[in-house]
């Protein structure tokens, strides 16, 4: 494995300000931020109001957390970026999730992350809806970024709870309350990633709010069902639990990682005509497979390895050993290479050690 280093340099807005400065938007308070915001979102999405949107997030089964390519210089590989997409919508995601823990938003700069949104908003926004990763452990990072991200035309927002600068139950209402007026917003609970469990108590206040769409849910299915029968909308953030989310305890589908290399796959999982517990069983090894180390490292080996990717990674994320990579082929090629996406040849690559670059600088 090659490792590089590079200039740091930031793609998109080189003029916008930035999240850690002062601006005029920071400074003000929320309630003229969000009249503000009801402007800007009124010009840029002039045909759909915030809760026909909102409506229409709930109704979306198959969202995918999309994987963001890199080239070899550590910049965002547009070009493989848009292949990427135009897979998605071949393959019938309803939905993608820009910047997320899979699409390495947490190594992004502001302006490569706001900048990533308006490009997806601008070029797909009429094929799925775009739902930008704009939340923050600092709630004035969170405000700054989704008011950009909306601005830009992004359709929802997806917040996560502060992290490792855990919060109360008070301070995570005032937190999510200052993102939500923006527009439509899924909150996201991931507690193996922040460390703290959004309350249910929190998230059926945050319901109340006309702007709150639903919850990615991470702990499980019980929770889901307790979210669902009190007429919360829950997406699975578990790819190995979704079809049960679904089919048994009402989610209304699944932000899915898997979806990225099997997208068709994934659609007849949750939005066939009924449940198909074999396809679920069929999928299992593949997505236990891509969640061996922590994601998105299984992702870009496999994208990687189907060639609809560089074999770039941003440090600390480094890909899977030979002996896993192997594994992987042999998982890939049991579900059948036809219903992956690939970058034409539908072969699964190879890739040696040497061949991958991890980038500690970008």
């Amino acid at each position: 494995m090659q490792t590089k280093t590079f200039t740091k340099t930031s793609c998109g807005f080189k003029n916008s300000p930035s999240p850690t400065k002062s601006s005029s938007s920071s400074r003000r308070d929320s309630s003229t931020r969000a009249s503000i915001h009801t402007q800007v979102f009124a010009t840029n999405n002039k045909s759909k109001s915030k809760q026909a949107l909102v409506d229409e997030v709930k109704k979306c089964s198959l969202i995918t957390a999309i994987k963001t390519p890199y080239l070899k210089s550590g910049k965002i590989d547009l070009p493989k970026y848009d292949v990427l997409v135009e897979q998605q919508i071949a393959g019938g995601v309803q939905g993608l999730v820009v910047g997320g823990t899979t699409g390495e938003g947490q190594l992004m700069s502001w302006d490569e992350h706001i900048m990533l949104i308006a490009h997806t908003s601008k070029i797909y926004g009429e094929d799925l809806l775009v739902i930008g990763n704009t939340g923050s452990n600092s709630t004035r990072e969170a405000v700054h970024a989704t008011s950009q991200g909306f601005a830009v035309g992004m359709d929802a927002a997806l917040q996560i709870n502060p992290y490792y600068g855990k919060t109360s139950r008070a301070g995570l209402m005032k937190h999510f309350g200052a993102v939500l007026d923006f527009g439509p917003t899924i909150v996201y609970n991931v507690p193996a990633r922040t460390t703290q469990d959004i309350p249910s108590e929190v998230i059926f206040e945050l319901a109340k709010h006309p702007n709150f769409a639903g919850v990615k849910e991470c702990e499980g299915n019980e929770r889901i069902r307790n979210y669902t029968k009190n007429g919360v909308t829950c997406w699975s953030g578990n790819d190995d639990e979704a079809h049960d989310a679904k089919w048994d305890a009402g989610a209304a589908g699944v932000i899915s990682v898997t979806s990225n290399v099997a997208p068709k796959l994934m659609r007849e999982l949750m939005l066939g005509p009924k449940p198909n517990p074999k396809l679920r069983d069929d999928l299992i090894p593949l997505m236990r497979w891509l969640f061996k180390e922590p994601n998105p490292i299984g992702v870009n080996t496999a994208l990687a390895m189907l060639g609809c990717a560089e074999p770039v990674f941003r440090l600390p994320y480094a890909p899977y050993d030979e002996k896993t990579r192997q594994e992987g082929k042999k998982i890939m090629e049991t579900v059948g290479l036809e219903h992956f996406v690939t970058s034409g040849d539908a072969v699964i690559r190879d890739v040696r050690d040497d061949e991958f670059i991890l980038l500690d600088e970008w």
